[in-house]
Order: structure tokens, then sequence, then C-alpha cells
């Protein structure tokens, strides 16, 4: 083997093979800063993000032949160290043009013509964009007024991430000699004719672009309506993570389904683990194993969520057991006599908010918060209702935006989830009560 490096070099890249495929077979090993497809020699370069995750890479796969869309791929280190940008702008030996096309991977946060607008215009004057959904992943076509400022961008932004460990651009030059724009809104722009509609009035015949994507057919109801499991959230997680996710979360999971171990079954129920996991993202369905009881399924609302809760709860203690939480193989639960449904359940807490309960995830802590509490509430009341889990430490009953609200500080984290687990939407004086960790250290 050559001398360890973090980009990996890849033969064997069959036309059919696509960036994401590649992606797919490394993303388990670590996070990956830059794809370079060779296409006319059948090769790639992918450099991982530090040279440990790539030594793990060939590792497991010196014993195990990668294979993608029945076509075995051959791996090793590469002679480089480090991709830069003139690799990059070697990548593909396609005809230059004006008009770029651009696919975007791992597309977390929503992008739009304006997003689009900012990342490309510094390299020239931009046209127009147009954007659309196809089964490559979300895509734009970027038309510049000079061949010059096309390559220049291509060459600088190629493989580069919109935000943070995600929104990954991939660009290609397009074979088009000009794009057709009807509408100036967040999918389509103009930038040379301000004086277009905003929407179109009713069904357009609009034909599209070839391969580039049926325009305007299959994005009428606009970004909202792409596939990406994430979509849905992607406005509350960009404002409630600013652009960065929490260290640990990749953001790239697209796996809905947690499989939970290590329960107490004489003390667990469906509805204590809808309390905990609710935390991290809404619950569709959750499944006691009966021929498992120690076990549990949950569904979460998208990947993301699912994420948020392996990561978080990983580990957790709850009645004297360590939990095991990882992703299910089942892609879903099925609806069925043995399954609780709460996905229309309006104790969901990522219904309203969602951006501030994002930004409250984190792993159990000391420390609970309550809220939605009854206004004549004491705190003698609160302690007798929590103190049957756990030494409480300290406690405090204050009143925000003239509601009232409570901060309870156990001897472990394990007293404070148990708390949750058991206490959360239960109804005092009439209120039906809302728990949640705090990370404040100290009340």
């Amino acid at each position: 083997m050559a001398e360890p490096s973090k980009v990996i070099h890849v033969r064997n890249v069959g036309h059919e093979i696509s960036e994401n495929d590649l992606l797919q077979l490394f993303q388990p090993f670590g996070v990956i800063t830059k794809l370079v497809m060779l296409r006319a020699k059948n090769q790639a370069l992918l450099q991982m993000q530090d040279i440990p995750s790539a030594v793990n890479a060939l590792q497991f796969y010196a014993n195990v032949q990668p294979s993608i869309r029945g076509r075995n791929v051959y791996v090793q280190f590469s002679s480089h160290q480090e991709l830069t940008t003139m690799d990059q702008s070697q990548g593909r030996e396609d005809e230059p043009n004006r008009i770029l096309l651009v696919t975007v991977h791992h597309m977390l946060y929503p992008i739009t013509v304006d997003v689009l607008q900012q990342v490309f215009s510094p390299h020239g004057y931009v046209e127009k964009i147009v954007t659309f959904q196809k089964s490559a992943g979300f895509q734009a076509l970027i038309q510049y007024q000079s061949c010059q400022s096309a390559v220049t961008a291509r060459s600088t932004l190629q493989g580069r991430n919109i935000y943070d460990g995600c929104c990954q651009l991939d660009i290609q030059f397009s074979n088009l000699d000009e794009l057709q724009v009807n509408y100036n809104n967040d999918r389509s722009r103009d930038f040379t004719n301000p004086n277009l509609p905003t929407e179109q009035k009713g069904r357009s015949s609009q034909s599209g672009y070839g391969d580039a994507g049926n325009m305007y057919g299959v994005q009428g109801s606009g970004a909202r309506a792409v596939g990406f499991s994430q979509m849905a959230n992607a406005a509350a997680i960009a404002a409630a993570f600013g652009g960065g996710l929490p260290p640990g979360i990749t953001g790239t999971n697209d796996r809905c389904t947690v499989l939970v171990a290590n329960l107490d079954p004489d003390r667990i129920d469906e509805d204590k683990l809808f309390n905990l996991f609710s935390i991290y993202g809404n619950i569709v369905r959750i499944k006691l194993l009966r021929n498992k009881p120690d076990h549990a399924l949950i569904q979460m609302g998208d990947g993301f969520q699912a994420e948020l809760a392996v990561h978080f709860l990983k580990g957790a203690m709850l009645f004297g057991k360590r939990l095991e939480v990882n992703f299910s193989k089942h892609p879903n639960i099925t609806q069925g006599a043995d399954t609780h449904e709460y996905v229309n359940s309006n104790l969901n807490r990522f219904n309203r908010n969602a951006a501030k309960n994002y930004r409250y995830c984190c792993s159990p802590t000391k420390m609970i918060h309550l809220s939605t509490l009854p206004q004549d509430i004491t705190e003698e009341e609160i302690v007798s209702l929590l103190e049957e889990h756990g030494t409480i430490v300290n406690s405090k009953v204050f009143e925000m935006n003239g509601k009232k609200q409570a901060l309870v500080q156990f001897e472990t984290e394990e007293q404070a989830t148990e708390a949750l687990v058991c206490k959360h939407a239960s109804s005092l004086s009439g209120s039906v009560i809302r728990i949640s960790f705090s990370q404040l250290q100290n009340i």
C-alpha cells in the first residue's frame, strides 16, 4: 500500500456510477471534503477530512470488495496528500460553456435562487438561474454573461460546500445555449429582466431542459416539494444552528427509524419512550417488540431528527439500564395492532417553535426545565410532584413573559431523565406540563 493519505484513488468508476454512489461508499468512515470525477479515465479522487478516516476506509475495503451498481471498484491511497482546485478543474474534460449545471449533494438547508446568486456572483455577472428537482437531487442551471466567468466559478467552487459540512456543489458545463426564464421567484430568476411575473397562471406547457429536468411541471409547488427527508424542517434547522451543525451531527442521515435496546420492560411503555424521544423530533409511531421485551422501534419525523436522537441518547441511563440506541434496518414501522400512533399527537414538540426546540437539543442533564405550569404553582408542589424520582438538589419557580416556569436540579442525569420520562405531558391542576432538559449548570 502507498503512503497513507487522506486522498483516496478509486479505479474502474464506470459512467453509470455517480458522485453520490461514491459518497455513500465512503461516508460511513468520516466526512468527505472533496470529490473529483476523472470521467475520461474511469477514475475518481476523493478526499476525507483526515488520514485516520481514509485509513479506516481502506482497511475495511481490503477485506470487503467494494461494489457499486454491480461493478467492482478498486481503492488505494492517492499520491496526492491534498486535492487542490487545480486538480478539480481538470476533473472533467467537457466543453466549457457559460451555462453551468449544478447538483447540490447533502442538502440540509434550503437552497434558493438568492443563495445561489450569492455563491456564484463573485466570479462574474450571473444573468439567469433556474432550479429544479431530479432523481440526482436538487439541481440548478446558472447562466453567466461570459464563458470565462463560468470556467472560473467551476474551477473555484467544484466540490465545495455552501454551508459547513453540507450542501456540496457538483458542477458541470451545460450543453444549453440560452436559458429561458418565465418567472422571477425563489426557483427561477432572470437578473436581466426584473419585470417578469412571480408565478405562472394555471399549468405551464414548459417542456423543461431535457436531462436538466422538467422545470415548471415538477417544481410548481416550490422547494418544499423536494424529496429530501430533512427539507420539511430545513428552515428551522438553519435558524437553530446558524449554518453549522452540533459536533458529531452529520445532517446526512436519511434513516427515520431508531432501535432502542436494553430497556427495563417492567417500567417502560410507549408513552414514556415518546416523552424522551420527542425532545429530538416529532414521533410518527412506536412499537415495543413482543419477542424482545427490552427492545423498541421508534419512527421519527425525518432522518435528521433520528440522527439527533441516536447521537444524544446513545448510552443514556434510564431505570438502571444503559440505553443502546442505533438506526434500525427497517425504513419505517408498519402500522398495526401493536403499534402506538403519535403522528397526529398535539404533544409532538416540533410542530411549533421548531427552531427553538432544535436549539435546546442535548444529551440528558441533571437539570430539567418545566413550562406550561399553572399560574398559582408553588415550589413545594413542584418538588412534591418530582421527588419520587430522585434527590432534588435545588429548584426554582419563576415567571417569564407572564408564564410560570420552573428549574429542578437532580443529583444525577439518570434521576432527571426518569422524572422527564414519567412526568412530561402529565396533568397538574388542569395544565399539561412540558418538561425538557436544561443546559444550565446551576440555578
